[in-house]
C-alpha cells in the first residue's frame, strides 16, 4: 500500500490516537476496554512503551492524496507480560482509523512492529485478538507468519455478550533456535 509514512509516533500525535483507540473501545471488540481513556492516560500509555525501548510507531497519509498528512492509524509492541522471564516477548497492538481500514493499512504497520521487534533481539510475538470472529486481524496476522496457539474462549464480557480472546504467535529472528545474548 502506497499512501503512508510510517514513522514514530510523537507526543504531538497522540490526540489522534485517543481518538482511533477510543473509536474501536465504544464500537468494536478489537480491546476489552469499555471506557476510553483519556488524552492523559494515553500519553502515559505512550511513555512506558517509549521508555522500555519498544516499538511505537504511527502510518501518516503521504501529503496529496486522501486523508493527507492524517493519522491513519498506529501501532506498537508492548511486553508481553511483565515478568522478566518473558523480557524477550512483545505482544502487538494495532489500531486503525475506521476510514482506512481494509486498504493493507494493519499489515504494514504489523511488518514494522515485527521488523523493530526483531532488531531489538526480541524473539517471540504475541498476538491477543479480541473477538474469534475478527477474520481481518486473525488472517493479517497468518499472512505475516503467526500460528494459532489457543483460544479463551467466553474471557471477556462486552456489548451485551460473552468474546473470546484468539492467542497467536510468531518467532523473530532465530527464535528459540538459540540463548539470547542479552
Amino acid at each position: 500500500m502506497s499512501g503512508f509514512t510510517i514513522r514514530p509516533a510523537v507526543e504531538a500525535d497522540l490526540p489522534a490516537l485517543q481518538r482511533i483507540y477510543a473509536h474501536h473501545v465504544l464500537t468494536g471488540l478489537a480491546s476489552f476496554e469499555e471506557t476510553p481513556p483519556d488524552l492523559p492516560e494515553m500519553i502515559r500509555r505512550w511513555q512506558a512503551i517509549a521508555a522500555a525501548g519498544l516499538p511505537y510507531v504511527v502510518a501518516v497519509a503521504t501529503e496529496g492524496g486522501e486523508g493527507g498528512g492524517e493519522i491513519g492509524g498506529y501501532a506498537y509492541a508492548g511486553p508481553y507480560r511483565p515478568r522478566s522471564a518473558y523480557r524477550f516477548s512483545v505482544e502487538d497492538s494495532i489500531y486503525l482509523d475506521p476510514r482506512f481500514v481494509g486498504r493493507g493499512l494493519g499489515r504494514i504497520l504489523l511488518q514494522r512492529l515485527i521488523d523493530d521487534a526483531t532488531a531489538l533481539g526480541k524473539r517471540q510475538m504475541i498476538a491477543v485478538i479480541g473477538d474469534s470472529a475478527n477474520l481481518a486481524s486473525i488472517g493479517v496476522h497468518r499472512a505475516l507468519g503467526f500460528e494459532m496457539t489457543g483460544t479463551f474462549k467466553a474471557i471477556g464480557f462486552k456489548f451485551g455478550r460473552w468474546v473470546d480472546s484468539v492467542l497467536m504467535q510468531r518467532a523473530l529472528g532465530p527464535g528459540a533456535s538459540s540463548t539470547p545474548t542479552n
